[in-house]
């Protein structure tokens, strides 16, 4: 399967983004924390340059705590802080200006020592669809300012949005990479709700996740769906998912579009607990496969 969506808005919002960059002290990049690394968009990169960052791994009370514990121990190795929150929740956003003086201290003793006064950080929140840039937003300022969705592609302009009198926020559409060259990233992403569901082969990604699941929480599948041994065989999988649940066709045959839906959706909704689909030993893996 291969998944490329790069809508012409997206287009439009890397420029602002590079447009705008001189405006802001610090970039608050928001990741998936279930994914943080397919939830990383390798254009930010190259478009922030050296702008101090501070890497924000949202969705954290839907993410295995242990491997999100790796995550922000390979960010920190890679010279970035990072915090675990849960914009929807507002758990550790109150971290997030302390961290940012700190990462910004020394730029401002400078200012200072020029005398300059004392102002607000000013600071761009960049992340794919999806990924909780409104939500995030709204519960930093205490009321909804932001629009927020469940579907990617919400946000479509900039806006800078006071945070109290310490901090002043620059909103900016998400941003989606035009081609997946790894199509593992696409399969994430998808999983996890970052690329719309219309645009994909149900059927397919929920053989990804089944496959995954088999592989990483062997007993969660099992529990979930009543297998005494998983089978290896994709179409007994499906077949006894399907019989269990009544995914079935009018004609009492097990329906795989509705399976994998069933599949797709009990994921997203958390009936397997918390999931991390990579961890940062991934990565080391795929550099030395290359």
């Amino acid at each position: 399967m291969t998944i490329q969506w790069f809508p012409g808005h997206m287009a439009k919002a890397r420029r602002e983004v590079t447009e705008k960059l001189k405006l802001v002290d610090i970039i608050f990049e928001l990741i998936d924390a279930r994914i943080p690394y397919s939830s990383r968009n390798p254009m930010i990169d190259e478009i922030i340059h050296h702008k101090p960052r501070l890497v924000l791994l949202n969705k954290a009370d839907m993410a295995d705590q242990e491997v999100t514990k790796e995550w922000i121990s390979f960010f920190a190795g890679q010279g970035f802080r990072s915090l675990a929150v849960n914009a929807q929740a507002g758990e550790g956003l109150k971290e997030i200006v302390q961290v940012s003086k700190e990462i910004l201290q020394e730029k401002f003793d400078r200012l200072k020592a020029k005398g300059v006064k004392p102002r607000a950080i000013r600071a761009m929140i960049v992340g794919i669809p999806n990924s909780g840039k409104s939500t995030l937003i709204n519960r930093l300022v205490k009321r909804n300012i932001a629009k927020t969705g469940n579907t990617p592609g919400v946000t479509r302009s900039q806006q800078w949005i006071k945070v109290g009198k310490e901090m002043e926020l620059l909103d900016t559409p998400g941003i989606l990479w035009p081609k997946f060259e790894d199509q593992e990233v696409g399969m994430k992403l998808a999983i996890t709700g970052a690329i719309k569901d219309t645009l994909l082969n149900l059927q397919d990604l929920a053989v990804y996740a089944l496959k995954f699941l088999e592989r990483e929480y062997p007993e969660r599948l099992k529990e979930r769906y009543k297998f005494s041994e998983i089978p290896d065989d994709l179409v007994a999988l499906f077949d006894h998912i399907g019989t269990l649940r009544g995914c079935l066709t009018g004609g009492a045959m097990v329906d795989y579009d509705k399976v994998a839906e069933l599949v797709i959706r009990e994921i997203r909704s958390q009936k397997f607990g918390r999931l991390s689909f990579e961890r940062p030993i991934d990565l080391q893996t795929k550099e030395m496969n290359r």
